[in-house]
């Protein structure tokens, strides 16, 4: 199962994450710039969609790429479904299985989407 951008974005912040845990050099550029090679991370060099002009990730564009891709998923699996039930698919397990992908995209988006409400709130109600 491949999971694009949700996928790359989720390696990425792991990376970042076990990097920063062991006390690496350069933890945050190598898990969350993609420099140690993530396979998809969050930036990439080379005109990378969610890289700013000097070669920096930028955030936004990651999440907005991670966003479209989420959109293209499900747009998949409306017409895989679609055409499973008409029965104009040829593999129904391929049409199952891009269903299934769009399904569990979404909940991770979910789940980030959550996790990342949390953390607001945690900051907003920490005291100076």
């Amino acid at each position: 199962m491949i999971v694009p951008a949700i996928g790359g974005l989720a390696s990425g912040l792991g990376n970042a994450a076990g990097n920063v845990a062991t006390g690496s050099p350069g933890a945050l550029t190598e898990g969350i710039g993609g420099a140690a090679g993530a396979g998809g991370g969050l930036g990439q060099a080379g005109g990378t969609p969610g890289v700013e002009g000097g070669g920096t990730p930028s955030f936004g564009g990651a999440l907005t790429d991670a966003i479209s891709s989420l959109e293209q998923g499900q747009q998949s699996a409306a017409s895989a479904s679609q055409a499973l039930a008409t029965g104009k698919v040829s593999d129904p397990e391929a049409a199952v299985t891009t269903v299934e992908d769009a399904a569990l995209e979404m909940q991770l988006a979910a789940q980030i989407r959550t996790k990342a409400t949390e953390a607001v709130q945690t900051i907003f109600q920490t005291q100076v």
